[in-house]
C-alpha cells in the first residue's frame, strides 16, 4: 500500500509524493505526457525489493500548479527532486527519469551526484535533431495551443505521434488509458511546463558534453523505433565511461506502458550491478583509435 504525502518546496509548491516498498530507494520521474500513475507496472515489480518513490511534478495535479511562468524551469525541476528526497528522507536515490524525466534526472546527477547512486534516461533525446530556434518556436507554440484548447486536444495530438503508434498496436486498451490520463491534466500547468521546463532545456547532445567527469553510473534505454532519441543516445554513451545503452527491438517512446517487464528487467539488472559496487567503466582501449581494424 503506497503511502500518500505532500512536500513543500523552497518556494512554497506543493508536491504529491508517494511512497511504496522497502530498500535501497528508486524515484521514477514521468515523462511531460504522464504523472505519478505512469510508473505502475514499475512500483508493483520494484517495490518487492526498493523503496519506491513517485511524484507529480510541479504543474501536474495532485501536485500544485502555479499560475506564473517563471516557477517552472530546469533549475527547478531538478531542485524538486532534491526536495522530495531530503523529505523522504534519502540520503541517494538510484533515478529512473522517462523523456521529460529523463532529462531532469540527468541534471540532478549532474548537480547533486552525491545524492545520486545511478540515473537511467529512458526515451531520453527529443529535439535533438531540431534547431535549437525552431524547436524553441515549436514550444511555444504548442504552449499557445494547450492554453487555448486544452489537454483533451493535447491527448489526441500527442496519441497520434509516430512514436506513440506502436503503444496503440501492442496494448489498445493502455493507449487509451494513458491518452485518458494526459487528458485529465491542467492545461495551465501543461503550457507552463512545455514552456518554462522544455523550452529552453539544453539538447541531450549539448547536456552530454558534461557527462565525461559525472561520476554517476548511466544508463540510456532507448526504442528502435524512437529514432530521433535513438541517434542522440548513441552519440552522448561514448561521451561517459560510465554510460551504457540498451535499445529495446520494436520499440517506440512510450517504453514504461509499452515493454514494462522488458523495461523493468534491464533497470533491475543495472541497479544490481551498481549496488554490488561492480558496475565497470570503460576501459579507453575500446574507444574508436582510428587505422581500422586489429585483427
Amino acid at each position: 500500500m503506497a503511502k500518500a504525502m505532500r512536500v513543500r518546496t523552497d518556494d512554497g509548491v506543493e508536491l504529491h509524493v508517494e511512497v511504496s516498498g522497502a530498500g535501497p530507494d528508486l524515484l521514477f520521474l514521468h515523462e511531460f505526457s504522464g504523472d505519478h500513475r505512469s510508473w505502475g507496472a514499475q512500483v508493483e515489480h520494484f517495490s518487492r525489493r526498493y523503496r519506491c518513490i513517485v511524484f507529480s511534478a510541479r504543474g501536474f495535479a495532485p501536485s500544485d500548479v502555479p499560475q506564473e511562468l517563471e516557477r517552472y524551469s530546469q533549475q527547478r525541476a531538478a531542485q524538486d527532486v532534491v526536495a522530495v528526497l531530503d523529505a523522504v528522507g534519502s540520503e541517494r536515490a538510484h533515478l529512473v527519469g522517462m523523456s521529460m524525466g529523463a532529462f531532469t534526472g540527468l541534471n540532478v546527477a549532474l548537480g547533486w551526484p552525491e545524492r545520486v547512486a545511478s540515473a537511467t534516461a529512458i526515451s531520453c533525446g527529443y529535439g535533438a535533431d531540431t534547431d535549437p530556434e525552431t524547436f524553441r518556436a515549436e514550444m511555444e507554440e504548442m504552449g499557445a495551443m494547450i492554453r487555448e484548447r486544452g489537454c483533451g486536444h493535447l491527448a489526441e495530438l500527442t496519441g497520434a505521434s509516430p512514436y506513440r503508434l506502436a503503444l496503440a498496436q501492442k496494448d489498445p486498451r493502455q493507449f487509451e488509458r494513458w491518452k485518458s490520463m494526459l487528458a485529465e491534466h491542467d492545461a495551465v500547468g501543461q503550457a507552463n511546463t512545455i514552456v518554462g521546463v522544455q523550452r529552453d532545456r539544453p539538447t541531450l547532445l549539448q547536456l552530454g558534453e558534461r557527462f565525461g567527469d559525472c561520476p554517476v553510473p548511466l544508463l540510456f534505454v532507448a526504442g528502435d523505433e524512437d529514432d530521433p532519441v535513438l541517434e542522440a543516445n548513441i552519440a552522448v554513451k561514448r561521451k561517459s565511461p560510465l554510460a551504457a545503452l540498451a535499445v529495446l527491438p520494436r520499440t517506440a517512446h512510450t517504453i514504461n506502458h509499452e515493454e514494462p517487464d522488458l523495461l523493468n528487467r534491464t533497470v533491475l539488472d543495472f541497479v544490481t550491478w551498481v549496488d554490488a559496487g561492480t558496475w565497470p567503466v570503460r576501459d579507453p582501449r575500446s574507444l574508436p583509435a582510428g587505422g581500422g581494424w586489429i585483427r
